[in-house]
């Protein structure tokens, strides 16, 4: 069946909402935190996509403005379950926040003194970061599948120059390897006899 025309997997409002409030309960560290829990969530633990989806799906919602926590949860939400999946799996994974923000900045305000209070948010920073390197070595070994390490190598390489050293947004590296992709002539096959 051709992967164009491939309907993909459906969910049950419940099951959405459910993995998204999980996503939203822990996923410290921000958007980018959470894209781990993203996949984990809607490849591993519901196979509502595959990895290939799920990277296409991150690429382009990294080329978009706005938070990427909002975008994922909003486009998979719709993809699994419609304009009702998409309210709902955006809901999902802001509640959380939006209840934890109102509570903690409360008590946050009252004892912003206390050491214990300043060093919550320096505990999480080393297991999001472990996060964070777990999805990009998932990553890199699918690009060596697709690309081989040479050109996998290179293209993180001019990659993190473009980023990291010239400060091109990583939005506008994302849509020239993308238009790169698109614009890059197809082999032609030779008929066989």
């Amino acid at each position: 069946m051709d992967k164009s025309v491939a309907r993909p997997a459906t969910a049950r409002q419940r099951d959405l909402f459910m993995a998204f409030l999980r996503i939203g309960l822990l996923g410290f560290g921000g958007g980018p935190a959470m894209i781990p829990l993203v996949q984990q969530e809607v490849v591993k633990r519901h196979a509502w996509l595959d990895d290939e989806e799920f990277s296409d799906i991150l690429a382009i919602a990294n080329t978009l403005p706005g938070p990427i926590a909002t975008k994922m949860p909003g486009y998979i939400g719709y993809r699994v379950g419609g304009v009702a999946g998409c309210i709902n799996a955006v809901l999902a994974v802001i509640l959380p926040t939006i209840v934890a923000m109102i509570a903690l900045l409360g008590v946050f305000s009252r004892y912003r003194d206390v050491a214990w209070i300043q060093g919550m948010g320096q505990g999480v920073v080393p297991v999001v970061m472990v996060m964070m390197g777990q999805l990009a070595w998932d990553f890199l070994n699918k690009s060596q599948l697709a690309l081989g390490w040479l050109v996998s190598l290179a293209m993180a390489a001019v990659a993190g120059v473009l980023i990291y050293w010239l400060g091109v947004h990583p939005g506008w590296v994302i849509g020239g390897i993308l238009a790169a992709a698109l614009l890059r002539p197809t082999p032609k096959r030779e008929a066989t006899p």
